[in-house]
Parts: structure tokens; C-alpha cells; sequence
């Protein structure tokens, strides 16, 4: 009786993980994707250098992330409180996300502000979410509960993205509906995020921290895990991995919808549509790679996963119709769903027991520091490009300043060669990655695990 009783409630602790995930991925799949990112480059700023503010918002955001999460993670994992940590940070996400219903045409510096608001709280939760999930899942276990959250969260992503296009689609061209779907996803969020908080039961207890404060003991903490390093080779040769391809990840996924509007005229409608078609790929793939890491192991997949994200760029890149932008996007969310999903469960694998939610901040470090750069170059580089295309032109008496159509091919020529960037960072990670031995990975863990 008492087996099955622990048994149910790690069956409801998971599921309450996995509903998490499926209120957080509206917000992924709304603000990210489908709906604010198109609305700020497209309304709001209404030019092309709406893609480097756009950038530049996901970079400053990201910064933040990086320099706080190792500390909270550590702070988080010795206090014992990971969810009291998540729900900080789900809040502050929640009410930002809801506050950008009131960013309008020219509103540029609030949009901006709401947003990198918001963005802290999602990603910097992100650590404390991912942390609990070796307190939801056995070691043995922890693949395919790691795959089953990726393919709900995609599903509750896909659910929202339905409720906003009957929306939108009951109301063409009335932008009051399309801030409103922001609330929408932030009441979604909320909703589904709840269970966690009450469900998850956190394995480790607060630890005596004697006369120093959390800040002190995160310090010292991470200070120990730098010296000790030696002893996660495996780890750390991932997380080297991990900052230069997770470059390409996070930029392909910020800024889908903006390609997807300048370069093939995707409408707020087609867009959604296609996010959706995305979504469900990526719930598919989560599903398969989930599978395959639990019977195979994690590495394969996942270099094949960047080898198929790499193809799938490579394909944006020449493709010249709306139809074969929808055919490789569908190609690149099952592939995305495979590298996020399986570097988050190599990490759990790699972390020695009772520093998860610790080396997940590491992860995040390197997750987001890789954030600031990839979102930044790819909207330095269409801007760029796009700008010295139509100075060329100009130079070269071929059109005037002010030409429209000039300025939209400008535009394009700046943004499909700015996919450039992507490649390089998918390419050049997936090299360190080849060298990650998973197996002494899992010994080094096991080993540091049994000291204690």
C-alpha cells in the first residue's frame, strides 16, 4: 500500500511538471513565435530595424538570465526551495506577458522594456523548472518523462495558438484582438503552471547554512564546483557545445515569425498557422527523441537532431515559396524539439546528486549566454545587410530612398542572408559535441554522488 502511494503521487508529480510546461509553451508559442515578435518588428517599430531592436531585447534579457541564474540555481538547490524560486519568476513572467497588451504602433521603448521583463521571468524560471525534474523522475525514468513534458508542453503551446487564431480570425485586422491574445497567454500560463506548485514535492530539504546568507552559500558553492571540475569533463565539454549551438537554436526560434513575414509575406493568420504546424512536429519529435534516448542513450539523437536543424536552415535559405518556408519549418520543429529536449536531459544525467537545480543554472549560463549572441548577430546581420544593400542601390542611381519596394527587397536580401549566422553556430557546436563521451558523463556523476 505504501509503494503505491508513493507511486501515485510521483505519477501526479509528474504530471503537474508536465502541465507546467504546458502553460509556459503558450507563451513560447504566442510571444516568441506566432504573434508579439511580428507584432513589434511589423507594428510597433515598422521598419527593418525593428529586427535588431528585436534582438537587442532578447540580448539584454538574455544577459540578465545568464548572470543570475548560476547564483539562484545554487542559492535554490541549498535552501531547498526550487519552486519557491519558480513561482517568483513564473509571476513576474505571467504579469509582464499581460502587460504587453497595452504596447501600441510607436510604442517602441515600452514594448521593449514589457518584454525583456517577461522574458527574464521565463527563462530564469526555466532553471528552477528543469531543476525538478530529478525530483519528479528516477534516474531510469528520467529520459522519457524529460521527452513527455517537451511533447504536452507542445500541445498546450499548439491549444493556445487555436484559442488566439479564433480570435484573430473573428477579428481581422483589429490589433486590440491581437494584444489581447498576449493576455490570453498569460492567463493560460498561470493556469496551467499551478499544479506544479502544489503537486511537486521537493526531495532535499534546507540545508543549516550557518552564519552566512543564501548569496554567501551560492558563492561558495559554485566557487567548489569550479574547483572540482575536473572531475565533470564530460559536462563541461557539453556545455562548450551548448553555448555555440544553442547560438543558432535560439535565434531560429526568436525570430521564425519575423522571416516569415518579411521574407514570404506570412500573414498573422498563416502564422499562427504555421506555429502550429510547428508545434505539433515538435511534439512529435519530442516524443520519438524521448524513445530513442531511453533505449539508445542521448548523444546520438542529438547529433542527429542538429544535423536535421542544420539541413532545415540550410532549406530556408534557397527556398523561395510561402509552401516550402511551412514544409521546412515543419522539418525544423521536429528537429528542435530533439537538440532542447535531449540537452536538457543530458545535463540531469550529468549532475551529481543534489546539485541539479546548480549545474542546471551552469546550463542556463551557458544556455543563455549562447542567447545573447545568436538573437543579436542574426538581427545586427539583417539589418546590416539590409541597410548596406539599399545604400548600394541608392549609390548606384538604381532607385530612390524612400522606394518601397526597394526597401523590401532590401529586406529580404539582408534577412535570408543573415541565416548565415545559424548555420555557422549549428555547425561549429555540433564539432564539440562529437567529442562528449556520455557514458564517463553518467560515471563522474555516480561517482561524485556516492562521496557524499
Amino acid at each position: 500500500m505504501a509503494k503505491m502511494t508513493i507511486s501515485k503521487e510521483r505519477k501526479r508529480a509528474q504530471w503537474a511538471w508536465y502541465l507546467y510546461d504546458f502553460g509556459n509553451s503558450a507563451y513560447a508559442a504566442v510571444v516568441l513565435l506566432a504573434v508579439y515578435a511580428a507584432y513589434f518588428k511589423q507594428s510597433v517599430v515598422g521598419t527593418a530595424e525593428g529586427s535588431a531592436l528585436w534582438g537587442l531585447s532578447l540580448t539584454i534579457s538574455m544577459l540578465v538570465v545568464a548572470i543570475i541564474s548560476p547564483i539562484l540555481g545554487a542559492m535554490a538547490d541549498y535552501s531547498g526551495r526550487k519552486k519557491t524560486f519558480l513561482l517568483i519568476m513564473t509571476s513576474i513572467a505571467v504579469i509582464f506577458t499581460g502587460l504587453l497588451f497595452f504596447v501600441e504602433k510607436g510604442d517602441i521603448v515600452l514594448g521593449m522594456v514589457l518584454f525583456i521583463i517577461a522574458e527574464i521571468g521565463y527563462r530564469a524560471g526555466q532553471t528552477f523548472y528543469n531543476g525538478l525534474l530529478t525530483d519528479v523522475a528516477n534516474e531510469d525514468e528520467i529520459a522519457k518523462v524529460s521527452g513527455n513534458g517537451w511533447a504536452i508542453g507542445s500541445a498546450g503551446g499548439i491549444i493556445c495558438l487555436v484559442i488566439v487564431l479564433v480570435m484573430i480570425q473573428l477579428n481581422p485586422g483589429n490589433t486590440i484582438i491581437v494584444r489581447f491574445s498576449l493576455v490570453v497567454t498569460a492567463i493560460y500560463y498561470i493556469i496551467f503552471a499551478l499544479p506544479a506548485f502544489f503537486w511537486i514535492k521537493e526531495e532535499k530539504q534546507q540545508q543549516d547554512k550557518g552564519d552566512k546568507s543564501y548569496f554567501r552559500v551560492a558563492v561558495d558553492r559554485i566557487k567548489n564546483t569550479l574547483k572540482s571540475v575536473k572531475s565533470f569533463k564530460e559536462f563541461i565539454k557539453f556545455m562548450i557545445a551548448l553555448l555555440i549551438y544553442n547560438d543558432g537554436i535560439i535565434a531560429a526560434l526568436d525570430f521564425a515569425a519575423i522571416i516569415g513575414a518579411v521574407l514570404y509575406g506570412v500573414t498573422s493568420t498563416e502564422l499562427i498557422i504555421f506555429v502550429i504546424i510547428v508545434q505539433v512536429m515538435n511534439a512529435i519529435g519530442a516524443y520519438v527523441y524521448g524513445l530513442r534516448s531511453e533505449k539508445g542513450g542521448i548523444k546520438k539523437p542529438l547529433v542527429e537532431s542538429l544535423v536535421l536543424m542544420i539541413i532545415s536552415v540550410v532549406g530556408m535559405m534557397f527556398m523561395p515559396t510561402k509552401l516550402g518556408f511551412f514544409i521546412v519549418g515543419a522539418l525544423a520543429g521536429y528537429a528542435m524539439a530533439g537538440v532542447q529536449m535531449l540537452s536538457r536531459t543530458m545535463v540531469s544525467v550529468f549532475a551529481p546528486e543534489g546539485k541539479s537545480a546548480e549545474f542546471y543554472g551552469f546550463f542556463s549560463l551557458a544556455g543563455r549566454t549562447s542567447s545573447i549572441i545568436g538573437p543579436g548577430v542574426m538581427g545586427l546581420a539583417a539589418t546590416g545587410i539590409s541597410a548596406w544593400v539599399m545604400s548600394s542601390l541608392v549609390k548606384a542611381n538604381v532607385t530612390t530612398t524612400g522606394n518601397a519596394n526597394a526597401l523590401l527587397i532590401s529586406e529580404q536580401i539582408g534577412h535570408r542572408f543573415a541565416l548565415i549566422s545559424l548555420v555557422f553556430f549549428l555547425l561549429v557546436g555540433l564539432m564539440p559535441l562529437l567529442w562528449v563521451n556520455e557514458e564517463e558523463g553518467r560515471r563522474a556523476a555516480k561517482a561524485a554522488s556516492a562521496k557524499k
